[in-house]
């Protein structure tokens, strides 16, 4: 689905911005004019230019909330932060020092929070036990009652942050009922950004302390209990799903068996044997020059580095290979909602896999279409359409096991 930009990349990251107009996190005129003065291509544009945006929409809502327009404040704060998080995308030569890294992701969070302040829901900052350090979360609240009630765990996926949770999850969730924790794991959003944690494969010794810490809470039915994939998060929630048996569903959005086949089929088949066979001094240069020539690529490449904590591409794409479900599907028994996006770029056909690897879980696959604005990876563009899918079928599959127990 082209949007505004030839780009592939730009075309799709422009689509995620205005998507999330569904819930306050765009509009869909500043997302044309902050496209139309970008490049295709220009990076330095795209950077320029949403942030100026953010900076200005941040700026409403900062005099709104003078003023006492608590409303208008939400509104704007919560367009700033998808703002700034997309101003930053693309920062990725050296982000682990880039001070315009830092800048953006800490004003994404903060305009976040001081729009969360300003839900109509209540919605606490948690910091969840994690090894010898925490992670940063988020629990949205149905109510402050303090009642028990069913409850889904947002895990982000390459790029994304806790902060979009509220945009790609949260939003749609409280309106149906359902509490949401959500939190930036190893390798995602402050997690990596301030404390260097990157990516592990083995994610069940990140939802497990998630999940210990859901149960310490009353707001939370220790027996319905969700958990959501978002992107790559589709492989990591389902790796953990294996080990994990308090899981009562699962929603894999979308479905990833094997991480490394989204970098072997872009690849010619030499420079994959080039990697395997540790030859970095010709793979890594055929590596950059596709890079150069590609924004997608060179974005992936360089975020992968960053969040696998890697040196290297060649490097990149060899630690990939931890990333499978290989060998673990068949440990999976909680009832799966496998979506798949018909057009998706990044994993196409992988939630196939997935489907016939559960071999002992009770598994839905559900493919959006292009015909109905919701062909795109993660169904970008047609939020509520796939959460009508997601929270429709959560519905009557938790209906279904309660009525068992």
């Amino acid at each position: 689905m082209k949007f505004l930009f030839d780009d592939e990349s730009f075309s799709f990251e422009t689509l995620r911005a205005a998507g999330f107009a569904a819930y306050d996190g765009a509009e869909l005129g500043e997302v044309l004019v902050t496209a139309a003065k970008i490049g295709d291509g220009d990076e330095a544009a795209w950077h320029a230019e949403w942030k100026a945006t953010a900076e200005r929409v941040e700026g409403l809502g900062r005099t709104a909330l003078a003023a006492g327009h608590e409303v208008s404040a939400r509104e704007a704060l919560l367009r700033a932060s998808n703002y700034y998080r997309t101003a930053e995308f693309y920062l990725r030569e050296h982000p682990a020092t880039d001070p315009e890294v830092t800048e953006l992701s800490a004003r994404s969070r903060d305009t976040f929070a001081d729009a969360a302040a300003l839900l109509d829901t209540p919605i606490e900052a948690v910091e969840i036990p994690y090894e010898d350090t925490t992670l940063p979360g988020y629990l949205y609240l149905v109510d402050g009652s303090g009642a028990p009630r069913p409850t889904v765990v947002y895990n982000s996926g390459y790029d994304s942050t806790l902060e979009e949770s509220y945009f790609a999850l949260a939003a749609a969730a409280l309106r149906r009922g359902y509490n949401v924790l959500a939190f930036d794991g190893p390798g995602q959003g402050a997690a990596l950004r301030r404390q260097q944690l990157v990516f592990r494969p083995d994610w069940e010794a990140v939802i497990t302390p998630v999940i210990d810490y859901a149960v310490s809470r009353p707001e939370v039915d220790d027996n319905r209990i969700a958990v959501f994939g978002y992107s790559l998060g589709g492989y990591l929630v389902a790796r953990a799903a294996a080990f994990e048996p308090r899981i009562a569903a699962l929603i894999l959005d979308g479905g990833v068996y094997d991480f490394h086949s989204a970098f072997d089929h872009s690849l010619p088949p030499m420079l994959t044997s080039w990697i395997d066979e540790e030859r970095d001094d010709v793979a890594n240069p055929v590596m950059d020059l596709i890079a150069s020539q590609v924004t997608q690529v060179r974005w992936a490449l360089n975020n992968g580095k960053w969040t696998l904590g890697v040196n290297s591409a060649a490097a990149l794409v060899r630690r990939s290979r931890d990333y499978t479900l290989t060998g673990i599907a068949d440990r999976i028994t909680a009832p799966t909602l496998i979506m798949d996006a018909e057009n998706d770029q990044f994993f196409k056909g992988q939630p196939q896999e997935v489907k016939a690897a559960l071999v002992n879980a009770d598994t839905t696959l559900v493919s959006l279409t292009e015909a109905e604005g919701a062909g795109e990876h993660c169904h970008m563009g047609a939020m509520s359409r796939a959460h009508q899918t997601m929270f429709d079928w959560l519905d009557d599959t938790l209906a279904a096991a309660h009525q068992d127990s």
